[in-house]
Formats: C-alpha cells, structure tokens, sequence
C-alpha cells in the first residue's frame, strides 16, 4: 500500500537515466513479474510466453503485455520474451543493478524476524544497521548484526549509506522514527507500524499492515458464510445466476 508518491526527478548530466513514468499499478506487479522470470530462469528457460510468464504471476496476459510494453519490451511473435533480458530490463527499471543498504528500526517480534530473513540480500537490499529505542534490546546480536541505540540513528545512516529506512516499531513511536529518518536524509520508507505517518514532500512511504489483511479476509469469509446459509447455499446461487434467474 503506498502512502505517498512523488513525480520523479528531471534527468541531470551525470544522474541516474531518467525513467518511464509507469504507472503505480503496473510498478507494484513489476516485482511479481521480475519473481516468476527467476523462478523461470533457475529451472533452465531461456524464453517465456506472456501467456506463461502471465500464469507465473498470477496475472492476465494481456494486462502483463501492456505492462511490459511500458518498459519498451515487446517479445518476439512464436517465441515470447527471452527471460534474461527480460529480468536485467525490470531490475534496471527498478533500481536493483545496485545493492541498497536498509536501516531497521524497531527489533521486537516482527522487527526480530525481519532482521533474521536471508531472502532480503538476493533481491538487493542490504539489512545494514538495526536500531530500538529499549535498553535491554541495545547490544543484543541478531544476524550477526548488533542493535544500536536509535539515537545513533543519524551517526550509522551517514557511514553505511541508508537508502531505504523500515519501521517496525509500535504505533505510538513510527512517527519519530519517521521525522528521524527523514532528518538523516532517507527518502523511501516502509511501514509495518499499524499508523499512517506525515511525511515532507519527495518521501515515499510503503504501509505493510497484517491486520488490515486479515480484516479483508474475514470480509470474505464473512460473504462466503453469508452466501451458503442462503436457500440452497452457493451451488443454487451459481446455478441461478447461470440461468439468468
């Protein structure tokens, strides 16, 4: 769920290529796309139908043809998409062509977990430096990264090169954790505290919120239980809308 977006920069001599302005639904099902051609890739598949990449990641072909027709990428008829140009013209797209150092604040139950996944280096990022505000949290060793005291926060981000800051604190503190990585220059943030932050124009804010899903979930178990205490339950429903009744 993105907070906020800003439009990109204008493109310097010397700076980073300036990109296709996509739109925001085709940039979040880049990574489904970019998952599927590796999955492809390690298991030998040199070329992929965009019927084929498109059941990979669960999308429909033809919204997947359109996507990919934004990166300038358009397959070849009777062959598809050859997979390992396709994967360099979406890391390219997405700015992993370089490995981006990652600051962690907040190391309780879902912060611990997150410190300690492995699969976060092969996709380019790098958990960098953890951080928590709790003394008997300070020195503990996760990782083999040692949590730091917040208030080092500005000191780390300069030496290890912060790009990206993830706050997993509890509500009450995302905002100063926020306000801090802003202060120290961090501009994308992603959020798994259960709040909305107030972030200054040019911050890219992402909310991982679990709860919010699960209540989405329970919304369609709640209509499937609704439906089958129906006369007749689903079956008869299908059955009636089949016939125009």
């Amino acid at each position: 769920m993105s907070q906020h977006r800003h439009p990109g920069a204008p493109g310097r001599a010397g700076a980073v290529p300036a990109l296709p302005d996509l739109p925001e639904a085709t940039v979040a099902r880049l990574p489904e796309y970019l998952r599927a051609l590796h999955a492809l890739a390690d298991t030998g598949h040199e070329t992929v139908s965009s019927e084929g990449l498109a059941n990979a990641a669960g999308v429909n072909s033809a919204k997947l043809r359109k996507d990919l027709s934004h990166l300038g990428s358009y397959g070849t008829r009777g062959v598809g998409y050859d997979v390992t140009l396709l994967i360099d013209q979406i890391e390219s797209v997405l700015g992993l062509t370089q490995c981006r150092s990652v600051a962690l604040v907040g190391v309780g139950n879902l912060g611990h977990a997150l410190a300690g996944y492995d699969g976060f280096a092969s996709r380019g990022f790098r958990i960098a430096a953890l951080f928590d505000a709790d003394p008997s949290r300070v020195g503990e060793e996760i990782n083999g990264l040692v949590v730091r005291h917040v208030d080092e926060l500005a000191r780390v981000a300069v030496e290890e090169s912060i790009s990206i800051g993830v706050i997993a604190t509890p509500a009450p503190a995302a905002q100063a954790v926020a306000d801090q990585l802003v202060a120290v220059g961090v501009t994308s943030i992603l959020n798994f505290a259960p709040c909305v932050l107030s972030v200054p124009e040019g911050v890219d804010v992402r909310k991982v919120d679990l709860a919010i899903e699960l209540q989405i979930l329970s919304f369609h178990e709640h209509r499937k239980a609704s439906l089958t205490a129906l006369p007749g339950g689903l079956a008869a429903t299908d059955t009636q809308e089949a016939i125009g009744t």
